[in-house]
């Protein structure tokens, strides 16, 4: 190394080493520069993260503290809601009042929360935020959200309550819960079948222990021949003594068709509107009719059709004036064609 010493009497002034002197640096020391720049940064954003953790900490504890005073007081609006809501105290309606005000109560602490441990937030800035993607969540949640709110207007309006039997669409059984998203019944044939609450809302749905009883009918078709008046007598009596069919209202029999083979009569009664009670009674209902109509000597004639071809019929084949079918009754009925053409022709029957 080459220094050039400048002196002003005795005192040194100033020393100048030059560039030839100077030791090269090389990449390594380069890379150990970089390298220990990079650390020290690392290690002051880890310094300022660990240093604003522990001046939140009291931020961080207030928020907790105000996030349990709203769990807390969600937790007493639930119940106070559960006993005010008619019915029991787990009945649908109360649970789902319950949870829609709990999650509102925890919300709204959760929003308070943060306002509490960042000063900086707001839920202005919140909104804004979601502004866009609240547009696309709603597009895609939109049967969701429709089945919730048709789920909490049938809860709080009761159209039909668990345990009730209903026809939805193509599907009939009783109610066994509704929720806020579907209502579940379970059919005749022990299958579960689950409906959107959407569609049970806006479809017709019947509700068939609604009223407490139900009417039941039959036809029964009885001879031509057959007393009416009698064989109305019969079903009444018959159906009157049967276990399970109401006095009021009493059942009835109507004169109801005039069928190709038998006069129809329709036989209605009440019973009480269960499927088992329903089934139950029919089947006492018929098997007792067939017995006492054929005590009482009525006929329950079986589907019959008669033919008669009028240009092959004779004179000989009976009293057309007394018979029921074929030609109709009368003083003068038509003679057989066949007959008639063989006279115009000269021809002897």
């Amino acid at each position: 190394m080459q220094a050039d010493t400048l002196f002003s009497g005795s005192v040194v002034r100033d020393t100048v080493i030059t560039a030839e002197g100077a030791l090269p640096r090389t990449a390594a020391d380069t890379v150990n520069v970089s390298l220990a720049e990079a650390t020290g940064e690392a290690v002051s954003t880890v310094q300022g993260f660990v240093d604003t953790f522990f001046a939140s900490l009291p931020r961080v504890a207030v928020g907790i503290v105000v996030l349990l005073f709203f769990w807390l007081v969600a937790k007493g609006v639930r119940s106070a809601i559960h006993r005010i809501t008619p019915g029991p105290i787990d009945s649908p309606i109360g649970m789902v009042l319950g949870r829609v005000a709990t999650a509102f109560l925890l919300v709204l602490g959760v929003l308070v929360g943060l306002v509490v441990v960042f000063p900086t937030f707001t839920v202005t800035g919140l909104v804004g935020a979601l502004g866009v993607g609240g547009v696309v969540i709603g597009f895609a949640f939109q049967d969701t959200f429709q089945n919730l709110l048709a789920g909490v207007l049938l809860l709080l309006r009761q159209p039909f309550r668990i345990g009730d039997e209903i026809v939805s669409g193509d599907y009939t059984g009783t109610v066994e819960a509704i929720e806020t998203r579907a209502t579940y019944i379970r059919t005749y044939d022990g299958r579960r079948v689950i409906i959107p609450n959407s569609q049970i809302y806006s479809d017709p749905v019947q509700v068939i222990t609604a009223y407490g009883m139900v009417r039941s009918q039959y036809d029964i078709g009885i001879g031509y021949g057959d007393n009416v008046d009698t064989a109305k007598q019969i079903a009444l009596d018959t159906v009157a003594g049967i276990e399970g069919i109401l006095s009021d209202p009493a059942p009835d029999v109507l004169t109801w068709d005039l069928a190709g083979s038998s006069l129809n009569l329709r036989l209605r009664w009440w019973t009480d509107p269960s499927r088992a009670s329903v089934v139950k009674t029919r089947d006492l209902v018929l098997q007792n009719i067939a017995a006492k109509m054929a005590q009482g000597g009525i006929d329950l004639p079986f589907p019959t059709q008669v033919v008669l071809f009028h240009d092959q019929t004779e004179e000989t084949d009976g009293d057309r004036t007394r018979q029921r079918e074929g030609w109709p009754a009368g003083d003068n009925p038509p003679r057989p064609a066949r007959l008639a053409d063989a006279e115009r022709r000269g021809e002897s029957a």
